[in-house]
Formats: structure tokens, C-alpha cells, sequence
């Protein structure tokens, strides 16, 4: 296919311009070609004005007969041939004087000045030593292809372990992008590179996809990402999707369902609409008091949604009207002190004041229909987390804001603000870590509190508050249910007979509901049977035959005083009539042999040290 096909396919007018070819090998023909024929000319030239006579000239030149040269034989040199010249005679060998050096092109070239005869080979050796002279000064005017290979020095990018199977380098030559089998592209920048050659982003666009291609496009703004997935995706210069580097803030748009905003450390605000998700729907730039460009913190909607306000890290505060993001509706360049990260922006239900939490430990307030200087400035409010909230009541009286602390020295404070005069009237201290973020919910009337310990704390009036905390607080804690059945190890034989196979295994949900129906397995045990027994029942200890015997006889405790003379008084009855251990050793040991004391110390003695046991 063509070029304009694929364009048409992929919906754009061209690839842009294309890039110029060059044979290299014609090229040098062509220049080797052109200098030959200007040595010729400038030769020909000198020939006619300094040569004193009329050489004889070969067929077909100048209408001169032809010569057919010196008597004698002669080898023709290469040149002959190029110059068109057909001598058959042969010549001899010519001695006389020396001629001119330019006169040795025309030996060269078929032709033999009139005069006395040269010497044979003359003219060919220095006409070949001029020859190579203007060879090496070609090659010196055009250089050899192969000297112009930049493989001198080296460096080594360590992309990963596995294959690296795209490559892509941007026209400004400044960022070089690598993927491979490994989902990993990896962005390398030569100007930010030291010695240590290390990329300065690895990201996994396609998650769990082989990287195909990767190539930017011809502004170097994008690239092109193709992975062994359905969809290529378009990376920005960075490779991030959308913003292009970490985002700091977002909310909802009040009124819109499908709107929200974004603020990212890429210097701007985004809108973004849910059914457009591969790209905003308007960008603002805020900047600074030199037009360069800032940091959004964080971003809110007005209450109508009419307005964008951000907080940056220049300690300024810029609004605009969300229908124009060229230049700012309201701004103040000193809101806070530059270079504190301002956490929170608020706006009170009614519309006419903003409120800010700054990384300076202040909380202001601000009128919006006079943007130069505060209303209201409280300070001595610790901040170090950038996104620290501040809320104002639901009946637009109080301003909220939590405190931080290092952990375990004090604690963290729910603060409340009159919102005319900034008195401080209440404070709440929560935990024994920072206050971050608290919400004050209109309709629950409950405030939301999440502190730095992980914890999330939900404080409640039982009358003045509605539904949320008090629904569950109300309600006793659910006994873990026992299961009553003891599971079995299922084994699963799929080409067993049916007689042989398992039943399958079930839920216990299930098990349970089925046995509730077995009146069997449902039945209630019987308590067990008190006094003599009943109904065939054997009664309690001692009320049968079995549990007397068992009771006075097998679990009779009596004990001999001597046990030795116990098994003794059997003795005499067993040596008369041997009846289990002297048959056994009727072959082997028709003598009985004891142990004396005089037989134990002997064998004690012989026994080495170690064996001997001790005492």
C-alpha cells in the first residue's frame, strides 16, 4: 500500500515529510567521473600552449593522417584503450633525450610526438606515478563511507534481564525511549544522565504486555506505544497518560455529574469529562509574578460551579471562571508565604467567602468581592501534611480545621472558628496524632475526622445529629456463629465407579439445613440416667453387676506391704510346674544363671570408664 492509503486507513492526512535517500555509490562514481574529465580538459589546455610542435594525432583525430607510431614494438599502457586509440604496429625500444612531464599524457594516450625517439616505458612509469598522485588526492577530497562509522566509544544502557524489543528516540536526539519483553519502558534522558547511566522513569503502560514498537511522533511531544495488547495507547513526552506528573488534588463539579477538575505537579488544572476519558476538556496554567509557570496544591469548584480556584506553591491563590481559562477572574500573588504548600481551599455555602489552610500553620479567610487582603487571619495552627482539610459548618457560622503533631507528644486538635470574628470557641483533642482531614456533613449533621495513626473518628449529637453514626451504635455486637459439623477432607476421583466415589461436598450452610430436616440427626441427645437405670439404660456407678465388680475389685486399691514376697509366695508352684518362661529356655539354657553381686561387680570392673554408670 501506499502512503496515502495508509493515511487514509489511519484517519490522517500524511507521515509528514519524507526523508531524502542518497546512493553513495553513484555519488562517488559520478565525482571520480567529473574529476577525470577536468584533469583532461586542464591537460589539454597546457598541451596546446606549450607544446613546440604538431604531434601526430591517432584515426579520427583532427583530420590528420594517422601515424603508426615508431618502428619497433611497445606495449600499450591502460590508457590507451580509454582514449579511444588503436595502435597494432609494433614498436621498438626509443632512446634519445628526455621530454616535458606534461608530454607524458600523450604517450599515454596514443599519441607520439614528432622528434627523436623516447625510451620505451618512459612515459607509462611517470604518467602511472601521476595517476596514483591524483587517486590519493580523490580520496582525500571523498572520504571512504567506512570512516564514517561512530563506533570508537561506547556506553551501555541496562534496560532490564529480558529482551529489549523497541527502541525510539526522539527528533531533537535529546530522550531515548527502550521497551521490552519485560512490560517495561524506560525513558532515558542524555542531558540528565551522569555517569551511573540510569533511566530517570521506568513505567508499565500496557500492564502485562510484551512492548512491540515505541516511537514518538514528529514534534516529539507524544509517543506511540504498541504492546502485544488490542489497544495502542499514546504516551506524552514523559509517558504518562493525561497529566504528566503526579496529581495533588480533585473534586467533583458541584453541579455536573459527568465533570470533575484535577491538579497535578505538571503546572496546571484540568477539567475532565466521564465521557471523554483519553483527554481534558480545558486546561489552566497558573503562574507566577514572572509569568513562569507554578505548582497547583490544591483545586475546588465554587459552590455554583461557576468558579476554579487553586492554591500554588508560589503562596498564591488564582481563581478563574470556568469558561475561560486564559487569564485569571481573581488572584492574589500572597496569599501565603511562598514555598509552603497550601492544603486545602474551601468555599462557605453561601458563596461570598474562600477560606484557605496554609502550609504556613495559618487558616485565613477571604471575601470574594474583595480579593486583595484577608478578612480573618488565625496563626499558630501546625500543617505538615499537604492535604490538611478546613470546612465550614452547615449553618455557615464556624470554620473547622485540624492541627498536626508529632506523634506520641501531643495532641492532635479539632479546632472551631467563629466565622465573622475568628474567635477560636471549641476545640476537640482527638488523638495523640495529627488532625487531617475533617468533614462536616450538612444533612448527617456529624463530623468526620481522620487522623495520622489510621484511625477515623466520627463525632455525633444523639439529638441534634441524623442517621450515619447512629445507626450502628444502636445495634448489639453479632455472636460469631459455631459450626456444628466437623469437615472431612473431600478427595476428588473423577474415574472412580459410582459405588466407589465420594459424595460431593457441600457448604456447611447447606449440610446444616439438611440435617435439621434428618429427624435423626436432629433429635436431642438424652440426659444421661440417674439412679439404677431405666428403659434398658445402664444407671449410674455402682447400680449393675458390671460396675460393682469394676468398683471392689478391679479398682481395689489395696496394696501389699511387701511386693517381693508377694511374687515369691509363687515361687515354689512355678518351679514345680513351669508352665510360661522355663519352656523357652529349655534348649538354649536348661540352667538357670542369676545375677550374684560378687558377677555385677566383676563386669563393673571391666567395663570401660565411660560406661560405668554413675552414682
Amino acid at each position: 500500500m501506499t502512503d496515502p492509503d495508509v493515511g487514509a486507513i489511519m484517519g490522517f492526512s500524511g507521515f509528514g515529510k519524507k526523508a531524502r535517500t542518497f546512493d553513495l555509490e553513484a555519488i562517488f562514481e559520478q565525482t571520480r567521473r567529473t574529476a577525470i574529465e577536468r584533469s583532461r580538459k586542464v591537460l589539454e589546455e597546457e598541451r596546446s600552449v606549450e607544446r613546440p610542435y604538431e604531434p601526430t594525432s591517432c584515426a579520427g583525430r583532427s583530420g590528420s593522417p594517422s601515424r603508426k607510431g615508431h618502428t619497433g614494438d611497445s606495449t600499450r599502457s591502460p590508457g590507451d584503450s580509454e582514449s579511444g586509440c588503436d595502435d597494432t604496429d609494433n614498436e621498438s625500444e626509443k632512446s634519445g633525450p628526455t621530454l616535458p612531464s606534461q608530454m607524458c599524457r600523450l604517450d599515454v594516450e596514443g599519441e607520439s610526438p614528432v622528434g627523436p625517439p623516447l625510451p620505451l616505458g618512459y612515459g607509462k612509469q611517470q604518467c602511472e606515478t601521476d595517476e596514483e598522485d591524483d587517486e590519493e588526492e580523490e580520496d582525500d577530497e571523498d572520504e571512504n563511507p567506512l570512516k564514517r562509522i561512530p563506533d570508537s566509544h561506547e556506553i551501555t544502557l541496562t534496560h532490564g534481564k529480558k529482551t529489549v524489543s523497541a527502541l525510539g528516540l526522539d527528533p531533537s536526539g535529546a530522550r531515548l525511549v527502550s521497551g521490552g519483553y519485560d512490560y517495561e519502558v524506560k525513558l532515558w534522558d542524555f542531558a540528565g544522565m551522569d555517569a551511573s547511566l540510569q533511566a530517570f522513569r521506568s513505567l508499565q503502560p500496557c500492564e502485562c504486555h510484551q512492548i512491540k514498537s515505541l516511537q514518538y511522533s514528529s514534534t516529539g511531544d507524544v509517543i506511540l506505544c504498541v504492546a502485544g495488547s488490542a489497544q495502542a495507547k499514546v504516551l506524552d513526552r514523559d509517558g504518562f497518560q493525561g497529566h504528566t506528573a503526579m496529581l495533588n488534588s480533585g473534586v467533583w463539579h458541584p453541579k455536573i455529574k459527568e465533570e470533575f477538575v484535577t491538579c497535578s505537579n505538571d503546572g496546571t488544572v484540568r477539567t475532565w469529562d466521564m465521557n471523554t476519558e483519553k483527554k481534558h476538556k480545558s486546561i489552566f496554567k497558573p503562574r507566577s509574578v514572572q509569568g513562569k509557570r507554578v505548582i497547583p496544591t490544591t483545586c475546588v469548584y465554587s459552590r455554583d460551579g461557576k468558579l476554579i480556584a487553586a492554591a500554588c506553591q508560589d503562596g498564591s491563590i488564582q481563581i478563574w471562571d470556568r469558561n475561560l481559562n486564559v487569564h485569571t477572574k481573581f488572584h492574589n500573588r500572597q496569599a501565603h508565604v511562598p514555598g509552603s504548600d497550601t492544603s486545602c481551599l474551601s468555599f462557605s455555602y453561601d458563596g461570598n467567602t474562600l477560606a484557605s489552610r496554609g502550609g504556613d500553620d495559618t487558616i485565613k479567610s477571604w471575601d470574594m468581592r474583595n480579593f486583595r487582603n484577608p478578612l480573618n487571619v488565625a496563626s499558630g495552627l501546625p500543617n505538615i501534611f499537604p492535604m490538611t482539610d478546613c470546612c465550614f459548618s452547615p449553618d455557615d457560622k464556624l470554620l473547622v480545621t485540624g492541627t498536626s503533631v508529632k506523634r506520641g507528644q501531643e495532641n492532635g486538635k479539632l479546632v472551631f472558628f467563629h466565622r465573622e470574628t475568628f474567635q477560636k470557641l471549641y476545640e476537640i483533642e482527638v488523638t495523640d496524632a495529627s488532625v487531617i482531614r475533617c468533614l462536616w456533613h450538612p444533612k448527617l449533621n456529624q463530623i468526620m475526622v481522620g487522623t495520622g495513626n489510621g484511625l477515623a473518628k466520627v463525632y455525633y449529637h444523639p439529638v441534634k445529629s441524623q442517621r450515619g453514626a447512629k445507626l450502628c451504635v444502636v445495634k448489639t455486637k453479632r455472636k460469631a456463629k459455631q459450626s456444628q459439623t466437623v469437615t472431612q477432607e473431600y478427595v476428588i476421583t473423577p474415574h472412580a465407579l459410582p459405588m466407589f466415589r465420594e459424595p460431593r461436598q457441600k457448604s456447611t450452610r447447606k449440610q446444616l439445613e439438611k440435617d435439621r430436616l434428618d429427624p435423626v440427626k436432629s433429635h436431642k441427645p438424652e440426659p444421661p440416667v440417674s439412679g439404677p437405670g431405666r428403659g434398658g439404660r445402664v444407671g449410674t456407678h455402682g447400680g449393675t453387676l458390671s460396675s460393682f465388680i469394676v468398683k471392689n475389685i478391679a479398682l481395689d486399691k489395696t496394696d501389699d506391704s511387701n511386693p517381693r514376697e508377694a511374687i515369691l509366695r509363687h515361687a515354689k508352684e512355678a518351679e514345680q510346674n513351669p508352665y510360661w518362661v522355663a519352656p523357652a529356655y529349655v534348649k538354649t539354657q536348661p540352667h538357670a544363671v542369676f545375677a550374684t553381686p560378687e558377677a555385677e561387680e566383676e563386669v563393673e570392673d571391666d567395663e570401660p570408664e565411660w560406661k560405668k554408670r554413675k552414682l
